[in-house]
């Protein structure tokens, strides 16, 4: 065990996914002296999650709601094999506040976001509000709407098109593109009844919809005492059905404003409710009007983390666990000393060729 696992009184982890995250967290966690724990479903007991791990205990049927989501299933498992932290990955429980509270109600460390931040930054219209409240750029929007009335009420104010969104939705689900009224209200209760059926909730609200956009997102990473990191930002503009496909880190041909306001806006953002953890902070990116405007905020380790990892020789799973740990000097030296060298590199890069070719013939 290192020492840095004994500060805290506790040496083992349990990983509460599956997958490739499941391994590259326990990779992360073996590097720094962790003993790891997976769980799975009766499906994966043969995963390679399962084989990488120093113990492996299953906890249900393969349905992810009889096994991944068994925030019951995953505590008990916790206590029986002395694990004293839990990092939830991507997906299935990692962003859900009440798993977070009930990791800390019971003793452990829960490796991210606080419970408060996770449910604050849970749905859109309250991140909205607490990124209008830090000063972020924001785009023309509203709070959330009453009735079909309001919205289109607000809609004629914002101006067509607009966007029409469920405030607890993801993943491309929950909201619609409405150029004209009629659109408006033929989208208003198909999007609220699909935001219902897979968010349980259908409350929506409005933003300016921007036509000509790109997907640009800020890496933050918070100590939980109102200081951050910024790690660059990424590109995610290529997407098949509002899902992302590629990621490019740093956004290339973003205008050098753009990008120092979104870094500023991310980090005065997650200063403003000391964020622990890593995150990302997701614009808009207006190529029209040359404008970036937030977007949503994801409280957790995103699928595309390595992307950033790789251009900033940073390992963010690592620093994660070692905050968790209590290794808050670790964390801060090592992505400080990360983001001023990424930052030496693109200084140096020279603005035109690099070899100039001198074609001229010497006489003789």
């Amino acid at each position: 065990m290192s020492a840095v696992g004994a500060a805290r009184g506790f040496d083992t982890l349990l990983v509460a996914n599956r997958g490739e995250i499941a391994c590259r967290i326990i990779r992360s966690a073996r590097r720094i002296g962790l003993r790891t724990v997976a769980v799975h479903s009766d499906a994966d007991r043969a995963a390679p999650h399962v084989r990488l791990a120093d113990v492996a205990v299953g906890i249900g049927p393969a349905p992810a709601r009889d096994s991944y989501l068994r925030t019951d299933r995953i505590l008990e498992t916790a206590a029986t094999t002395g694990a004293g932290a839990v990092h939830p990955g991507y997906g299935f429980l990692s962003e859900n506040a009440a798993f977070a509270g009930a990791v800390e109600a019971a003793g452990l460390a829960f490796v991210g976001p606080t419970p408060l931040q996770l449910d604050r930054f849970g749905t859109k219209h309250t991140a909205r509000a607490l990124a209008r409240a830090a000063g972020a750029p924001m785009l023309e929007g509203t709070d959330l709407l009453a009735d079909l009335g309001a919205a289109l009420g607000a809609a004629e104010r914002i101006g067509y098109p607009v966007m029409l969104k469920a405030t607890g939705g993801g993943g491309g689900i929950g909201m619609q593109a409405c150029r004209t009224p009629s659109d408006l209200a033929e989208a208003f209760d198909r999007v609220r009844r699909v935001a219902t059926a897979g968010f349980g909730s259908g409350e929506v609200f409005l933003e300016r919809y921007v036509e000509r956009a790109r997907h640009v997102e800020v890496q933050v990473f918070g100590l939980g005492d109102g200081r951050v990191h910024v790690l660059g930002d990424r590109d995610c503009s290529l997407q098949r059905r509002n899902q992302k496909v590629l990621e490019e880190c740093p956004a290339p041909n973003l205008p050098d404003a753009v990008r120092t306001a979104v870094a500023a806006g991310a980090q005065a953002l997650a200063s403003s409710v000391a964020y622990r953890s890593a995150g990302t902070v997701e614009y808009v990116y207006d190529t029209a009007r040359a404008e970036a405007s937030f977007l949503e905020v994801n409280a957790r380790l995103q699928v595309e983390h390595p992307v950033t990892e790789e251009v900033f020789g940073v390992d963010l799973v690592e620093c994660m666990l070692r905050l968790a740990l209590g290794d808050v000097a670790t964390v801060d030296e090592t992505l400080g000393r990360a983001a001023a060298e990424a930052a030496a590199r693109a200084a140096a890069r020279p603005r035109r060729h690099a070899v100039h070719a001198d074609r001229r013939r010497r006489a003789g």
